[in-house]
């Protein structure tokens, strides 16, 4: 089931290219799961129908709870930082034997029709990471892997934007920058166009992903390549905090961030990130 959060309420794909704007009493989807979840979906009554042009499409979750970051996980991007390390001779990274996260704010999260805006105070080295995101569709604390599926709602885009000046900063020890800082700043998670629910995806979900810049196809890869699959992760991140519904996991990024190439977004600039089975995630670029 594909389902769209609109400016004229949440609409279900029956159709490819039109929407059924649906009766019910949530104006977007993280209030759905908030709810009684994906389900009231399935069955509820369709108010009128549109062509998918027709309505502007909003993130799926337009404010989650917090945004989870998963770093390294995917093998061509572990491999790249490597070789990226070795070739400045900055040191070298070890690749986490457990997932490596950080939290970051959800209000960083915009619509697909938003722009990314550079941030004045960090605008020279803003970069883009194309994701497949999961979204978390009920209470989970502690769960086993066995048991993750339960708690997913579904997939859908996101675009991890990070400041890479702010970032490497943290990294070095700086006490005035964080990580989470780097990633939180506004319009830096693109979030879209819709969720997927979880039962479309057979687990270990292999979907190709693909992100361009200015039609540049700078990476491509599969989720089959994810070195700590998406079970893994809702169980290990719900044992550090507990995971609520509408909260979004960013699972991982391969191959071809613009860090390792000092390829960096500037105004005028169109990132468009597709993930096979879910759609296409495009964002303008715009100074602050």
């Amino acid at each position: 089931m594909r389902l769209y959060s609109t400016d004229q309420g949440i609409a279900r794909e029956d159709r490819e290219g039109e929407l059924s704007l649906l009766d019910l009493p949530f104006d977007e989807l993280g209030a759905l799961l908030r709810g009684p979840g994906v389900v009231a979906a399935r069955s509820a009554r369709v108010v009128r129908r549109v062509a998918l042009g027709e309505v502007r499409v909003l993130a799926p979750v337009r404010r989650p709870g917090k945004v989870l970051i998963v770093g390294l996980n995917y093998r061509s991007h572990a491999d790249e930082a490597l070789e990226w390390l070795a070739a400045t001779g900055r040191g070298p990274v070890r690749i986490p034997e457990e997932p490596n996260f950080q939290v970051v704010a959800g209000s960083a999260v915009i619509a697909p029709s938003e722009p990314i805006v550079l941030p004045a105070v960090a605008a020279a080295e803003v970069d883009y990471e194309g994701e497949v995101a999961a979204v978390i569709g009920r209470t989970a604390a502690a769960v086993a892997a066995a048991d993750a599926g339960k708690y997913l709602a579904g997939l859908t885009v996101v675009n991890d934007v990070s400041a890479r000046d702010v970032q490497r900063r943290a990294m070095s020890g700086d006490p005035t920058a964080s990580i989470g800082v780097s990633k939180s700043f506004d319009t830096f998670k693109p979030l879209g166009p819709c969720l997927v629910t979880g039962d479309e995806f057979a687990e270990p979900f292999d979907l190709r992903i693909r992100t361009r810049v200015n039609g540049e196809l700078r990476q491509d890869d599969r989720t089959s390549s994810l070195i700590h699959r998406l079970p893994e992760l809702i169980s290990f991140l719900s044992r550090y905090q507990t995971l609520e519904p509408g909260d979004v996991i960013c699972t991982g990024s391969p191959r071809g961030a613009g860090v390792f190439s000092d390829r960096f977004l500037r105004p005028g600039d169109l990132v468009e990130v597709e993930v096979e089975g879910i759609g296409s995630l495009r964002s303008g670029v715009a100074a602050a």
